[in-house]
Formats: C-alpha cells, structure tokens, sequence
C-alpha cells in the first residue's frame, strides 16, 4: 500500500481490517494500549490459520539484534502471500543500522511491525523518514485526563453498552490514563451487566470498581458548580480520609477544564442560552450545557478569572516551584477554599 504519513490508531486499524498492508509498521510510544491493539490484529488476522506455523514470527528486542531481523524479513513466505515479523520491545535493541538498510529496500511479501514502548525513536534519526516513506510510523501517546470520558465512552459504545456521564468520571478518575487496565475494569463491568439492562450506572461502577458514587471528582465538580459548600467539604474531607479515591492530581484537570470553558462562556456575544453555549463550547448536547448556566450565577467573570489563576499556581506548587513544605492535600485544600469563597 502507498506510504502514509500522521496515521491515527483507526486509519490504521481500518486499513488492517481492508487488507491494506504496509511493508513495516513502526508502533512506539508512551501507551502501549494502541500498539498492542494493532500489533496483536497483524498476529491474528493477515495469516490464515494454517499459513502462521510458518509464516509468523515473534520474537523479543533483548533476544534478539536487527541484522537477525533484517534477515529473517528478506526471506519469501511458505505457501502464504505474506510472512509477519512481529518484535516486541523493540526499544532493547541497541544498532538499527541493518533495519536503516533494510528500509532502504524493503520485501513487499514481509510485513514487519516494530514495537518501541516506553519511549520513541528520535525523529531525527533516518530510520523514521524511511519507515514513513515505505509504510507506517505511529506514536501512541498516554491520553490526558481530559480525553478519558470520550474514550470510555465510545470504548463502550462500540460494544452495544450505553454509559452516563457521571459513570465515566467515576470510572476515569478511579483508574486513570492507564488504558489497559482501564479497558480491563470496563470489561469486568460489562460482563457484570444483565441481559436486559444493558447500561453501566453509577450503582454499578461503585459495585464493580469499588469507587464511591457520592464522593469523587465528577461529585465535587458539581458542588463547586453549585457553591454547595457542605458537600464540597464532606468529598474533601472523603479525600482526605481516602487518597486512593481521590487527589488534587486527578480532579485538578476536569476542574480547571470547567472554570476554562466558563470564562469562554461568559464573553460569548450571543444570548448565553443552553445552546448557543453547547456550540461555542463544541459540546455533545444542549443538556451538557445546564452546569454552566448555573456557573454564570454563582461566579462572576472576575471571580473566574481569578479562580484560573489559582489553578496554574496550586498546579505550579503542586510541582515543587514556591512550594518548601505543603502537601497536596492542604493544595487541595487552599484550591477548594479559595473557589467557594
């Protein structure tokens, strides 16, 4: 297939499910998730059953050197149209220079995926710009907190299962941006449902996650949104008591993403109703917008202003800078407070 350059994980994906092969698929990054996710689709879908006993290789970056790999991909496949060449942690393998002179002129019948986790390649290095000349150079970036709703959701959404907003934060802020276990826990959620109800609730999260459907950033949001001092201080206080359930570290983006997006709003030089702001704010439902309605009242453009400072300088202390001695509890604190007052 043609080379492409800036493929994302589903311009792949669909590519692979096309039959549209590339020569060399170099897969490196911080998150594993998508490069074991398009790795395992090669090792299970280009070769039929009976062409993999010799046609698929797998090997592992310590044991093994590029010119061993290189050799191995000039070979013609058995009775098969291609031979796979799949090597995981690729980034053990110290010389490229014989996969650089591989790609200089590479097999079309070997298909060769080159797994490079924890890291990436340096760009710089020619290796990249003859890998994306020939076939496919992807990065797998870690997702920011931000993102993990909007994954969770079509992640699900993709399986036949419906899920709230309010199940999303809980399950994100619970898990985090790691995406295999993330993907792991909403399977276990999943296979928990009942054939006939399948949607994932906040019930339901707080039973198979064990995180509390009362007490967690997505709540806490909410009572800042509503200036419930009590409740805002109850989930503080919950935070407090429970580290795990909860840190200035994993409700510090959803929100700073609020008071952000509430700034845009009130300077919107429409009518600010429900959805004039889902527009300007690129949200999925005029309902989605009802939480900053409800900001304007209690916050006034100043005040928000203010609050957004605050943020990037609890985040800065957070970081050590200006910071001797504070833990991120009382930052978490300091931040709460300074917002309701």
């Amino acid at each position: 297939m043609p080379a492409k350059q800036g493929m994302t994980f589903q311009t792949i994906m669909n590519d692979l499910k096309a039959r549209k092969f590339s020569p060399i698929y170099i897969l490196m990054g911080d998150e594993s998730y998508y490069i074991d996710r398009i790795s395992t689709y090669i090792a299970e879908n280009v070769l039929n059953e009976s062409e993999k006993d010799f046609n698929l290789t797998v090997c592992f970056g310590a044991d093994i050197n590029a010119a061993q790999v290189t050799d191995m991909a000039r070979r013609f496949p058995m009775m098969a149209k291609y031979q796979v060449i799949i090597v995981k942690e690729a980034q053990n393998v110290r010389s490229l220079d014989a996969l650089e002179k591989y790609l200089r002129k590479p097999v079309d019948s070997t298909i060769l995926v080159w797994c490079h986790k924890n890291g990436t390649i340096n760009v710089r290095k020619k290796i990249i710009s003859l890998a994306q000349g020939v076939g496919v150079v992807f990065e797998s970036k870690k997702l920011r907190d931000y993102q993990l709703a909007d994954f969770i959701q079509k992640y699900v959404n993709n399986k036949n299962i419906s899920i709230d907003a309010k199940s999303c934060g809980m399950i994100a802020d619970s898990v985090g941006a790691d995406l295999n276990r993330l993907t792991s826990e909403l399977d276990k959620v999943i296979i928990s449902l009942p054939e006939i109800d399948k949607r994932i609730t906040p019930e339901r999260v707080e039973r198979e996650v064990g995180v509390s459907k009362e007490f967690n950033s997505f709540e806490l949001r909410n009572a800042l949104i509503r200036k419930d001092v009590f409740k805002a201080n109850q989930i503080m206080n919950y935070f407090d008591k429970n580290p795990k359930a909860g840190s200035l570290f994993s409700f510090l983006p959803l929100l700073f993403s609020f008071f952000q997006n509430l700034m845009i709003v009130h300077y919107l030089p429409q009518i600010k109703s429900e959805n004039n702001i889902a527009n300007a704010l690129k949200l999925r439902s005029a309902w989605s917008a009802k939480d900053y309605i409800i900001g304007l009242r209690n916050y006034t453009p100043r005040k928000t202003m203010e609050i957004i400072s605050k943020f990037r300088e609890i985040d800065a202390k957070s970081k050590g800078i200006g910071n001797p001695n504070i833990s991120t509890g009382d930052l978490m604190k300091e931040l709460i407070f300074f917002i309701l007052h």
